[in-house]
C-alpha cells in the first residue's frame, strides 16, 4: 500500500489495541514494523501520536501510513482443503454473531510448542482479522462437546463477558469410578496448581493457602451401573484448570480415563476407556438478545463408556440441576 489514508474504528472494534487492529486488516505486518511506525509518528490516533498498545475508541480515526508489501500472497487461510471440511463439520450453530462447535476429544484448543493442529488454527477457515471468530473459552484437550466462540469482536466479548460473570450455565457428563454418596451436592474445594509443565496438576489445598482459589461444582448422579461407576452430571460454578477432573478425584470418585487425576482402582477399571468428560450442553445469553441453548452429542470416548456400563442417553433429564 503506497498511499496515506485514514480510517475510521468500527464500534465493534472498542477498546482493541492499536496493533491488533493493524494486524486484524494486514496479517503480513510483524508486531516490530508496527511499533516502529508508531513510535516515528507515521501512525496516528486522532492526529496524534499513540503507542502500539494504545486502546482505540469507537470512531477515532487512525492515520494509516504506507505499509510494506507481504512478501508473497498469503494463501486464503493456510489450510488444506481436508483441515477445512473437518472444522466446518464441527459446526453445532452458526449465525451473524454465534459460532458453537463439537470439539472432538484429543484436539487442543489452543496451540502449543508441540501443537500444531488446533482449533484456534482452525478457525481460519471462517477468514482473517474481523472474519476470524474468536475464543471466548476453554476446555481441555482431552474434553469433548460444545465449544462457544464469538464472530465479531462485539459478540465475542458479550460471551466472554457471560462467561465471567456466570450468567452461563453448563453441564459436563462423566463417567466416574464408584457411586458418590450422597447422589448429588456441591464440592467446595480450594485447589491450588502443584508441579511444572506437562506434570503440573491442581490439588485441594484450604482457603488459607494463598496460591489456592474457590473452587465450586455441583454434582448429580444420573445413571449407575451397582456400585463400579456412575454417570454423573457436573455443573461448574467457577471456572479453574481442571476444575471438574481434580473435584472428582477429590470426592474419592475420580473420572475414568483420567491420565492425570486418578487412582490405582480408577486406572485399572478405566481399562482403554478414553477421558469420561463431554460438555454437553451450554445454556447463556445471545449477544443479540434472548437465551442460546447448545447441546453437542456425545463423542465416541463416552459412547464407549456408556456402552460398557450399560447406559442409555434417554436415562438423563434435560437439566439434571432442576429442582
Amino acid at each position: 500500500m503506497a498511499e496515506v489514508r485514514t480510517l475510521a474504528v468500527d464500534a465493534a472494534e472498542e477498546g482493541v489495541r492499536l496493533d491488533r487492529w493493524f494486524r486484524r486488516r494486514w496479517p503480513h505486518l510483524t508486531n516490530v514494523q508496527i511499533q516502529k511506525l508508531a513510535r516515528s509518528g507515521q501512525i496516528r490516533v486522532d492526529g496524534a501520536r499513540a503507542k502500539a498498545e494504545t486502546r482505540l475508541a469507537a470512531g477515532a480515526m487512525v492515520r494509516v501510513p504506507p505499509l510494506p508489501e507481504a512478501s508473497e500472497p498469503p494463501p486464503r487461510d493456510g489450510l488444506s482443503s481436508a483441515d477445512r471440511a473437518f472444522v466446518k463439520g464441527l459446526v453445532l450453530y452458526e449465525d451473524d454473531e454465534v459460532l458453537a462447535l463439537n470439539k472432538p476429544a484429543g484436539l487442543a484448543v489452543q496451540g502449543g510448542t508441540k501443537t500444531s493442529r488446533h482449533i484456534d488454527r482452525l478457525l481460519s477457515a471462517w477468514g482473517e482479522g474481523l472474519d476470524r471468530p474468536r475464543l471466548v473459552h476453554r476446555l481441555d484437550r482431552d474434553t469433548s462437546g460444545v465449544l462457544v466462540l464469538g464472530k465479531s469482536p462485539a459478540a465475542a466479548a458479550r460471551l466472554a463477558g457471560a462467561f465471567a460473570r456466570r450468567r452461563s450455565q453448563k453441564t459436563y457428563w462423566a463417567i466416574v469410578a464408584g457411586a458418590p454418596k450422597p447422589g448429588e451436592g456441591v464440592i467446595d474445594v480450594p485447589l491450588a496448581k502443584q508441579g511444572f509443565g506437562d506434570r503440573e496438576m491442581m490439588a485441594p489445598t484450604t482457603a488459607k493457602d494463598p496460591k489456592g482459589e474457590a473452587a465450586q461444582t455441583e454434582f448429580v448422579t444420573v445413571s449407575h451401573a451397582a456400585q463400579a461407576a456412575a454417570w454423573m452430571a457436573l455443573k461448574p460454578i467457577t471456572g479453574r484448570t481442571h476444575q471438574l477432573r481434580a473435584h472428582m478425584l477429590a470426592l474419592g470418585h475420580p473420572i475414568l480415563g483420567d491420565p492425570k487425576y486418578h487412582t490405582g482402582a480408577s486406572a485399572a477399571l478405566s481399562d482403554e476407556l478414553r477421558l469420561q468428560l463431554h460438555a454437553r450442553r451450554i445454556v447463556l445469553p445471545h449477544p443479540g438478545g434472548g437465551d442460546l441453548v447448545l447441546e453437542a452429542p456425545i463423542s465416541p470416548e463416552l459412547r464407549a463408556g456408556f456402552e460398557r456400563f450399560g447406559f442409555e442417553e434417554s436415562e438423563a433429564p434435560e437439566d439434571p440441576f432442576r429442582r
